[in-house]
């Protein structure tokens, strides 16, 4: 195994603790309140109806949670780290829409109902966990289950078991 970290190394591994710890956090948030509430901050992006709105307050908080859960403990890190990443992709194109069609979103939903920063604000946010969503990807296996198991990054890379 190679001891040697890199700078690199450490910048995934807070990447993936920031990107994991924040989907944790929201997932959380959304399923300590009730669904209501989160299903109303979905519906005032109108991009879906009440019954659908209902359905996505029911299984993002999940999503959000078990894919951080996940990240955190560096299980699936990749895999994770992408879901992670398109996640956060989607929720921009839903906040880009929302402040290009003027809609009058008070709560965007992103951390609960209680949380009222602007569209800019929780834009750019959002920018910047995708940005260390992509450095988990990349950078992120060092402390990580997959890295314990010898799981090997790309299908055509050597475990560490196979290069001693």
């Amino acid at each position: 195994m190679n001891s040697k970290i890199s700078a690199l190394d450490i910048l995934g591994l807070l990447a993936r603790l920031a990107v994991g710890g924040m989907f944790v956090y929201a997932g959380t948030i959304k399923l300590l309140a009730p669904a209501e509430e989160f299903a109303y901050a979905i519906e005032t992006y109108k991009v879906a109806g009440a019954q659908l709105s209902l359905w996505a307050a029911y299984i993002l908080p999940w999503l959000e949670l078990y894919s951080g859960l996940l990240l955190l403990c560096g299980i699936f890190t990749r895999f994770n780290a992408l879901f992670c990443g398109g996640l956060l992709i989607f929720f921009e194109v839903l906040l880009a829409q929302a402040r290009l069609r003027g809609l009058p979103v008070t709560s965007c939903g992103c951390f609960g109902s209680g949380s009222s920063n602007s569209l800019g604000y929780e834009f750019f946010q959002n920018l910047i966990f995708l940005a260390l969503a992509l450095a988990a990807y990349r950078y992120g296996r060092i402390f990580s289950a997959d890295a314990a198991m010898g799981t090997p990054i790309a299908a055509n890379e050597k475990t560490d078991k196979e290069t001693a």
